[in-house]
């Protein structure tokens, strides 16, 4: 659109950029890349990790998804706090903290210290990640707005796909614990440049911050996601009911507190905003989608294709270069068509990504079966991703930047947490489920004891373990692990596919077609 022609259009948005635009956009997509890196890194290291803490596919599970926890419990509210007390500060404390995070993490010395140190990670990021998108709402306006998500997204998107890679290039070299200081340089890094380049003070907000609901929010999250987890762990799973019953009478007082709150941390008049809660949802969907492809395709790469470290590493680059590729064009396809088409344009690519892991990858799956379907899963990311995050923060007055950038946050670690959580969970039934099988149809299933079974049936990594106690068996061991893993990980991949289908159909119904869309967005930029 002309300048001439944006005069003239009620329904048009001012295009604003901040001084020094290309300096404070990349510290804010380099703080990005310290809290997005993490949540990849462990993927690739999970199977050495098995082996070195004989972990259970849960104990797994969880060091996959504890980064995610602590960020998707902790960004509501510490997005609140930025707003209120000052982003740049908030930006600094949680780049800060990710230090000693890295550092307990790397040098852990039981599977448990390592959970809670990813727990740890997590709050930093969500102390700065959600700040930078909130910095982002708050600096920029218009198209301008809209390229700076973009590339703020992709390059997000892109270094969470190339963790991975760097993952593999450590492990290749050192030992497990070395993929989690990846992000030290980075700190270094960016600290300074935070204190340079980004404004102290701009756009925040005077009202009191509900702690209340805040706290509410952090145990709410948390609980929800350590009961998916746990719910397909036998012993634990009348614990895991009624830890995630707590979690879900938490999202009921969540929303009483809200409509009560003088000064509410989630203004629901403003989540009820269709462009608003349906951007949520979708983003959900489509970046959970993304964590959960990369989470169990490493252990299917590892595990069942014999593929090193690094070589896992560089097989899911064209997720990472499609990214890259598809945001800018995504933000085009916002401009000219709308955020309905382009999500759902975004969905198609991820639904085939994952219907060709479900239909094509096996035992013998070639490269190139891995690459396309990561290719197809990165393109979808890159063109969903930036609808998904401009939406929120187009929905919202610029005063209450956090909630719409913890929401995005949520987008990518809650649907990552959950999405990883869920399909973590079908992996662990479905490969258990399969070994138990193979296991009763042996021959000699009588001469197996139970406690051989309990470690054949926990994880690939237990599998391999017990592999190496029984030589004379050991092939028979790891093809049925094998065998029991591309099982379960079919049922996780199959969930996704609904998942996906469900978003798909929701951004369809219920978001706004292109006119009444930017006729909504310019009500919105009004009000505020």
């Amino acid at each position: 659109m002309t300048q001439p022609e944006a005069a003239n259009d009620p329904t048009a948005i001012a295009d604003v950029v901040p001084e020094r635009a290309t300096a404070v956009l990349g510290t804010l997509i380099l703080v990005a890349a310290v809290a997005n890196l993490p949540l990849a890194v462990a993927n690739v290291a999970l199977p050495d990790i098995g082996k070195h803490f004989d972990a259970s596919q849960t104990q797994l599970n969880m060091v996959a998804v504890g980064y995610s926890l602590g960020l998707a419990a902790t960004v509501l509210w510490l997005g609140a706090l930025g707003d209120r007390y000052g982003r740049r500060q908030m930006l600094l404390a949680g780049v800060a903290l990710s230090l000693p995070a890295s550092l307990i993490a790397a040098w852990a010395p039981s599977i448990h210290v390592l959970v809670a140190a990813r727990v740890l990670g997590g709050v930093a990021a969500g102390m700065a990640y959600p700040t930078t998108l909130a910095l982002i709402t708050a600096l920029w306006a218009g198209a301008g707005r809209t390229r700076a998500i973009a590339l703020w997204s992709a390059i997000g998107g892109a270094v969470s796909a190339l963790g991975p890679l760097l993952s593999g290039v450590f492990l290749g070299r050192w030992w497990w614990g070395s993929v989690f200081l990846v992000t030290v340089p980075l700190i270094v890094v960016a600290i300074p440049m935070i204190r340079r380049v980004v404004p102290s003070h701009v756009n925040e907000t005077t009202e009191t911050v509900d702690n209340l609901g805040g706290v509410i929010s952090v145990v709410m999250v948390g609980a929800i996601i350590i009961a998916i987890n746990f719910v397909v762990v036998p012993n634990l799973r009348t614990a895991a009911v009624i830890v995630g019953v707590i979690g879900l009478l938490l999202v009921a007082a969540f929303v009483v507190r809200q409509r009560r709150a003088t000064n509410p941390l989630y203004d629901l008049h403003i989540a009820a905003r269709p462009i608003f809660w349906v951007a949520a949802v979708a983003g959900i969907i489509v970046f959970g989608s993304l964590m959960g492809a990369m989470f169990i395709g490493q252990q299917f790469l590892q595990n069942v294709l014999g593929y090193s470290t690094l070589d896992s590493g560089f097989a899911v680059i064209p997720a990472a270069v499609f990214m890259v590729l598809c945001a800018p064009r995504s933000a085009t396809l916002v401009e000219q068509q709308g955020a309905r088409f382009t999500l759902l344009f975004g969905y198609a690519f991820v639904l085939a990504g994952f219907l060709f892991m479900l239909l094509v990858w096996g035992e013998s799956s070639p490269y190139w079966h891995v690459g396309l379907a990561y290719s197809l899963v990165g393109a979808g990311v890159g063109f969903a991703g930036t609808p998904a995050s401009h939406s929120l923060t187009g929905a919202v007055p610029v005063t209450r930047a956090g909630m719409a950038s913890g929401t995005a946050d949520l987008q990518r670690d809650l649907g990552g947490a959950i999405m990883q959580s869920i399909l973590g969970a079908l992996l662990t039934a479905g490969y258990a489920a399969s070994f138990s099988q193979l296991i009763a149809s042996s021959p000699d299933a009588d001469q197996i004891s139970t406690s051989v079974q309990s470690e054949l049936t926990k994880s690939f990594s237990s599998a391999a373990n017990t592999a190496e106690s029984y030589p004379q068996y050991s092939t028979q061991i790891i093809q049925a692990a094998r065998d029991s893993f591309v099982q379960g990980q079919d049922w996780a991949y199959a969930a996704g596919i609904i998942a996906v289908a469900v978003g798909a159909v929701l951004v369809f119904v219920f978001f706004p077609r292109h006119d009444r869309e930017q006729r909504l967005l310019a009500e919105y930029a009004a009000e505020a």
